[in-house]
């Protein structure tokens, strides 16, 4: 039977698909391991423990090692209480892992999948029908809802009264009963339909049992910038996807979202909304409970105390080389796939194995099948785009796996493995540069895991034999007709912003306007454009040839600047606070929201349009009326210059260096 959800309620709760899709309630009490490294010391807190729950000695397996210690057979609060009880001398393990999860480990199951299947494969068929429901209202504005689109084995446009509309779309939930429900920002509407619903008498369909699990909306620190999480309701026996918020949705469509469920043991709900490095935690924690291995509640191997010279020689990050801005034709990028865990596996870098590398590690024990996984369906992407979302879950999943070893409160984590990491991974780009030098060839940029490179004395394709014959690593070639690498404001090379013709014929592009998420769709389209005319030409000489052309698109973008729609100069951008001590959009922004009865949170996205930049005034994105011309007039035009720099570049003006 394929599982298609799970829960936890008094015991595990399972939904599964076979004629039909139909729940089962397993029992399963939760329970958790305890060390005392001096039981005698707290004889009286295990005797008052063993006279009201469960507790049985035994010895359990970590991954450095065998302890004895008490399975407990209670919850989390009653490990917190033996925390405090004990000094947190006590060590827990297994207290915080998701029952559910943890019970498909244990048995050898796993969503998404039938029992027997194997997981560790990206060639899975799917049973599951699903429906695509668009509320076209806007779900901040507090209006009724009178429009909502259906698409299933056909398209269905309900409108009229809200009642009604919302009466349609219970009814026909009801009749084709899909088990996947596509909705753009379900995760906010959802609420709303429900509290709507019953003010109307009507029954929700979009669960099962008619029962919601809630997962709370936090907002979190992440990679030096807070983050925020919408709130949801998750519907029993029934995946919802919020398509507009959902990270692994955008980046691996449904089958993504269903490996990702395979993978970590979570059902496709969860798989949906947390994140890349969420998954990856959770996928290690589920074959940690698959092999038998204790998951800590609290790590107890902190960071040794070190000198500040030691520091600074360990702690350095990935390596970088800083080009030259300019035009450069017939460049080659040689880049390493998933360098950190290729890193991990190769060198059996674990928090167990750091000072005595005896033996497997955990880590390389389970990111070596992931890792094999990734690079088969890298390969097959290449013929068959079924496989490009799931490439795309995999690849985000194994980029966080590196900074995961160096989060403090990561179960398998170990600052000094995450540090080696980086190291190793320097050294690693350095020989590749020293190998590209010493065979003719000129590197123009390198980032962590790729070069760029120039020459044509040695055919590239024995530098990528020479490079994975020395390091021993799987390395991708690709081939640009140019490439165009821009400046910083001091005229120096920028290390992350650049675009160039891949010799296939595509426009690659990174941190340009293009492709920021805050760029106006205006501006965004405009350059777009720009880069369009760019992809007929091959040479700098052709790339000369067409500027009047590109010019001619521009100045029609700034003629159409004052025609524009104000919808379509929205900014969208991340707030990372609620107060501001000095005016900016996002202040703004921010109070716009509260006076229009918008609960703002850090991290979340408000998309907004500046009505006045001399004042910093913004309306939202859907109150917009206007714009202030002059200001995306200035950004228009900054979006102009990463452009126009290859024209000058093309034309002479600029030379390439050699």
């Amino acid at each position: 039977m394929w599982i298609i959800d799970s829960c936890y309620r008094d015991g595990v709760e399972l939904w599964e698909k076979g004629d039909r899709v139909a729940g089962r309630h397993v029992p399963y009490d939760p329970s958790f391991f305890l060390h005392l490294p001096d039981p005698h010391a707290h004889h009286e807190m295990l005797e008052a423990l063993s006279s009201r729950y469960p507790v049985e000695e035994c010895s359990f397996r970590t991954v450095y090692g065998e302890l004895d210690g008490y399975r407990v057979t209670a919850g989390r609060e009653v490990a917190g209480m033996i925390e405090l009880q004990t000094g947190y001398t006590a060590q827990l393990y297994n207290v915080d892992v998701r029952l559910d999860q943890r019970f498909m480990a244990e048995q050898g199951i796993f969503p998404c999948g039938d029992p027997g299947d194997f997981r560790l494969t990206a060639e899975f068929d799917s049973p599951l029908t699903a429906m695509e429901i668009v509320v076209k209202d806007n779900p901040f504005a507090g209006s009724a809802i009178s429009c909502i689109e259906a698409v299933h084995e056909r398209r269905e446009l309900m409108k009229g009264p809200e009642r009604a509309v919302l009466a349609d779309l219970f009814t026909l939930v009801e009749t084709c009963d899909p088990d996947v429900i596509l909705f753009p920002s379900a995760d906010i509407w959802t609420a709303t339909i429900l509290q709507k619903a019953r003010r109307y008498g009507l029954e929700n369909s979009f669960s099962r049992t008619g029962r919601f699990r809630k997962l709370e909306a936090r907002s979190y620190w992440s990679y030096g910038r807070t983050e925020y999480r919408e709130g949801a309701l998750m519907p029993d026996g029934r995946v919802l996807i919020d398509t507009m918020q959902s990270f692994n949705y955008r980046e691996g469509g449904l089958l993504g979202v269903l490996l990702a469920s395979r993978l970590t043991g979570l059902c496709p709900n969860l798989a949906a909304r947390f994140t890349s490095g969420t998954l990856i935690s959770t996928y290690e924690v589920y074959e940690a409970i698959r092999a038998g291995i204790a998951v800590p509640y609290r790590k107890s191997d902190p960071e040794v105390v070190r000198r500040f010279d030691e520091l600074k020689a360990a702690d350095r990050g990935g390596m970088m080389f800083q080009p030259v801005p300019g035009l450069y034709e017939r460049v080659y990028q040689i880049d390493y796939t998933s360098l950190y865990p290729s890193v991990i596996v190769q060198s059996n870098l674990s928090p167990e194995t750091f000072h005595n590398p005896s033996g497997q590690g955990f880590l390389p024990a389970v990111l070596g099948p992931l890792l094999a996984l990734r690079l088969e369906t890298k390969r097959r992407k290449r013929e068959d785009p079924r496989f490009e979302g799931i490439d795309s879950i995999l690849k985000w999943m194994l980029v966080t796996c590196f900074g995961y070893t160096g989060y403090k409160n990561a179960k398998f984590g170990r600052i000094e493995v995450h540090e080696e990491i980086t190291g190793r991974s320097r050294d690693i780009l350095i020989r590749t540069r020293d190998i590209a030098e010493e065979m003719g060839f000129d590197v123009l940029h390198g980032i962590v895991d790729c070069l760029w490179v120039r020459g044509e004395r040695t055919p590239v394709s024995e530098l990528k034999e020479q490079v994975e014959q020395e390091i021993l690593l799987p390395t991708e070639l690709e081939a640009y007709h140019w490439i165009v690498f821009l400046p910083m404001p001091d005229g120096f090379g920028a290390y992350n912003r650049y675009y160039g013709l891949l010799t296939d014929g595509t426009i690659r592009e990174r941190g340009i306007a293009a492709r920021r998420g805050d760029t106006p769709g205006y501006i965004r389209r405009v350059q777009q454009d720009l880069l369009a005319l760019l992809k007929t030409a091959e040479t700098r000489s052709e790339i000369a040839g067409i500027a009047d052309a590109v010019k001619e698109r521009y100045n029609e973008a700034v003629a159409g600047l004052r025609t524009a729609e104000a919808r379509e100069m929205a900014i969208h951008r991340q707030v990372s606070r609620l107060e501001y001590a000095h005016r900016c959009p996002e202040a703004s922004a921010v109070r716009a929201c509260q006076a229009a009865g918008v609960v703002v949170s850090p991290g979340m996205e408000i998309a907004y349009v500046v009505t006045d930049a001399r004042r910093w005034a913004v309306a939202l994105d859907w109150q917009a009326e206007s714009f202030d011309a002059a200001y995306y007039r200035t950004l228009l035009e900054r979006a102009w210059a990463e452009i126009s720099f290859a024209l000058v570049e093309a034309s002479g003006d600029g030379v390439e260096q050699d």
